[in-house]
């Protein structure tokens, strides 16, 4: 621990000696101890004030404005992410859920949309009760589609800057973990119930993930990428009938 200290501890010993070296040469020419006190008590009244403005104003200003372009950067690192996988999952697992139209219905953005239906659509998307049901040959499309996007799924993972969005990286978590229960699979045929309700309660923590992350990107592209919000509206999964054209 002394030695990662210790180039800081001989600058700051070197800055001492450079400035008694200083008041030093002031007190040669000048002769006037009580201008020096003066102006030492001065400096050091306002250090307190000094440390506050730059270490915690101005450093937390800093720091939030950095981890403000490391989000900006990473919605693009999100939009590549719904591009090749999100946005196909969201499509195909409604067909799982019974209560597919009220999902539609709740979670279908609009234009006119506001912070505060974003934000009602995000709630209703992480609690959804409803356990989706597969078919033997929906779980085969399913694993075949997460490992064929898996080599896309690790090239995300290698983006440092994924710390600083915890809730995309519980998506990535939750979506490797269910490729690799789809994986350990031979066959889907003949499991037992309690086999694929475990299975199903992976899809489910996928799909809140998915949904809720899903609102939260759309809400960034209305707000900052207005042309992108347009076109994710008209092709956005909960759409039952989705269109390019501008009508």
């Amino acid at each position: 621990m002394t030695r990662r200290y210790f180039p800081y501890i001989i600058l700051g010993i070197i800055f001492l000696v450079i400035s008694g070296l200083l008041y030093f040469l002031h007190y040669s020419i000048f002769h006037d101890s009580h201008h020096i006190f003066i102006y030492l008590l001065g400096d050091i009244a306002f250090l307190p004030l000094e440390v506050f403005l730059v270490v915690i104003v101005i450093e937390r200003i800093l720091a939030r404005r950095e981890k403000q372009s490391v989000i900006q950067k990473l919605n693009m690192v999100i939009g590549a992410f719904f591009s090749e996988v999100g946005n196909r999952l969201l499509h195909d697992f409604l067909d799982y859920f019974d209560g597919k139209q009220d999902i539609c219905r709740k979670l279908c953005v609009d234009q006119s949309w506001n912070h505060a239906d974003f934000k009602k659509a995000s709630a209703y998307a992480s609690a959804i009760k409803d356990k989706p049901h597969c078919t033997d040959e929906e779980l085969e499309k399913l694993k075949a589609f997460l490992i064929q996007k898996r080599g896309f799924l690790l090239r995300l993972l290698e983006n440092p800057n994924l710390l600083e969005h915890e809730r995309f990286t519980d998506l990535l978590w939750a979506t490797f973990h269910l490729t690799e229960e789809l994986e350990a699979r031979q066959s889907f045929k003949g499991l037992p119930d309690s086999d694929l309700a475990h299975i199903a309660g992976d899809i489910q923590r996928v799909y809140h993930h998915l949904a809720t992350e899903w609102e939260s990107y759309v809400e960034h592209l209305k707000s900052n990428y207005p042309f992108l919000f347009s076109l994710i509206v008209r092709m956005q999964p909960f759409k039952e009938a989705t269109s390019p054209i501008v009508r």
